[in-house]
């Protein structure tokens, strides 16, 4: 049993074929996937992702404004996702959200505000957070820190690619640390040498999908199935086998998340 615990497939990448997806994952024992609901709060993205999870038994949600969009956000998207969080019970988590200062697709003083509003109104509403940052992790640290320490609530640092530091903090914050395809690249030996020594119950995996496919399917869109690859990666670092990988992450995922196991098959 595996989980997929960060995927985009509500997207227009999986609109030929959703379904054989979702099947294809089943097929690899890929028994549940978090589908993170991002893009213009304002365009019905979010809603999309809602309705994905209520006609998908195997499928949850998480919602938030990403770094991406913070210029986007206002008091009516904060609504919307306070409001869909609290409807619906198969959303269990606000994200992703965070600092990207790579693309600077939104300017950076106003990714911090919107990072740290949605940081308040999650602990508000107590529920988890999913985190992504890129090229910010001083920032990132710092409003966790502000805004997230001791609120005893878990999150995840989703598709983690930062330093050694960066892990140490997070974990010392509550954070679960999730490893993606990019894992398993030819070049990711410093990311490798961060999963051997991640603490086991902190452990998760995920496949960013439609991106980061990992080897061996690098070129192809990626897909919640191949979140197995991530979990044979890890499992020869970490000299486990991949079923226990599996159940380890499945069980780190529960635990954060509220879930009771086993998961619907």
């Amino acid at each position: 049993m595996f989980v997929d615990s960060h995927a985009h497939i509500d997207g227009p990448e999986f609109d030929a074929d959703r379904d054989e997806v979702i099947q294809r994952a089943r097929d690899a024992w890929v028994d549940l996937i978090l589908n993170i609901g991002t893009g213009d709060p304002h365009s019905g993205a979010l809603e999309r992702t809602v309705d994905l999870a209520s006609r998908n038994e195997n499928i949850y949600a998480a919602l938030g404004t990403h770094p991406h969009d913070a210029r986007l956000y206002d008091d009516a998207a904060e609504d919307k996702i306070r409001k869909l969080i609290n409807d619906h019970s198969r959303v269990i988590a606000w994200g992703e959200i965070g600092l990207d200062f790579h693309y600077d697709n939104s300017p950076r003083e106003v990714q911090v505000q919107v990072f740290r509003r949605q940081l308040k109104s999650a602990r508000e509403l107590n529920v988890p957070v999913i985190i992504h940052t890129r090229e910010a992790e001083a920032e990132t640290i710092e409003a966790l820190r502000t805004e997230w320490s001791g609120s005893g609530l878990p999150g995840v640092m989703h598709c983690f690619s930062g330093s050694q530091s960066l892990a140490e903090q997070a974990i010392d914050l509550g954070m679960l640390i999730s490893f993606s395809g990019i894992l398993t690249f030819k070049k990711a030996d410093d990311l490798r040498a961060i999963a051997r020594r991640v603490p086991l119950d902190r452990l998760l995996i995920e496949t960013d999908c439609p991106y980061l496919t990992p080897v061996p399917y690098r070129g192809k869109r990626n897909e919640p199935a191949y979140v197995v690859e991530v979990a044979r990666c890890l499992a020869e670092l970490r000299e486990m086998s991949i079923e226990e990988v599996g159940q380890l992450t499945s069980a780190n995922f529960a635990r954060v998340f509220g879930l009771s196991e086993p998961f619907v098959r």
